[in-house]
């Protein structure tokens, strides 16, 4: 794959993905600069909402040397909308041979979601071996994804959904797991307060765990 930014580099940049659903885009910088300060210099900015590819142009050029990706991608018009936006990566909670080929001819790697053996195996057969583990929780949890990766030594995980400070410590003992993503550091009575300095404090605990 001819990608700028390699998976592997996004999953070493940080040890949890924040996930950011950016409802109103005058929060996209300051949210994105409180994770920064909390220590997290990674963003994944869900194309959930119509200010998400704004949002995602404005926190590149607010934070140059922060890696700002773009999740929810389910489609190739969403795959290239979000490249023309800025997005340095592309997450998504599941795959399509379609999005798979697409992305293995552009310059901005995708990492694919999955939630089976089947599912990986397809992945690794077009030649991803960074993978989304999800939903994390609903499919089983780590003991799940322990159980999945044990004969897939040569793929890395990022788990997202349902992670939390309470189960964070069991995927990070799994061998094949990277880094983690999820939202608990950016609860919503703590966006709709646009209370940063809760955002930023919230950031370092993640990292600290």
């Amino acid at each position: 794959m001819s990608w700028i930014i390699q998976p592997e580099a996004v999953f070493k940049s940080s040890p949890v993905v924040p996930v950011m659903v950016i409802n109103e885009l005058d929060d996209a910088v300051p949210m994105a600069k409180a994770l920064a300060s909390g220590g997290i210099n990674i963003f994944e900015i869900t194309l959930r909402t119509p200010a998400a590819l704004a949002a995602i142009t404005a926190i590149r050029a607010a934070l140059p040397d922060a890696l700002v990706g773009a999740g929810t991608v389910i489609n190739t018009q969403q795959y290239d909308d979000a490249v023309a936006a800025g997005a340095q990566f592309i997450i998504s909670p599941g795959y399509s041979e379609v999005l798979l080929k697409h992305a293995k001819e552009s310059s901005v790697a995708l990492i694919p979601g999955v939630a089976t053996p089947s599912e990986i195996v397809t992945a690794l057969e077009h030649g991803y071996d960074h993978l989304k583990f999800f939903p994390a929780e609903a499919n089983g949890g780590a003991p799940a994804l322990k159980s999945i990766s044990g004969p897939l030594p040569q793929v890395k995980f990022c788990p997202t959904g349902g992670i939390s400070p309470k189960n964070i410590a069991d995927y990070r003992a799994i061998k094949s797991v990277a880094t983690v993503g999820g939202s608990w550091m950016l609860p919503n009575d703590v966006l709709e307060s646009k209370d940063w300095a809760k955002v930023e404090q919230l950031a370092k605990e993640a990292v600290n765990l």
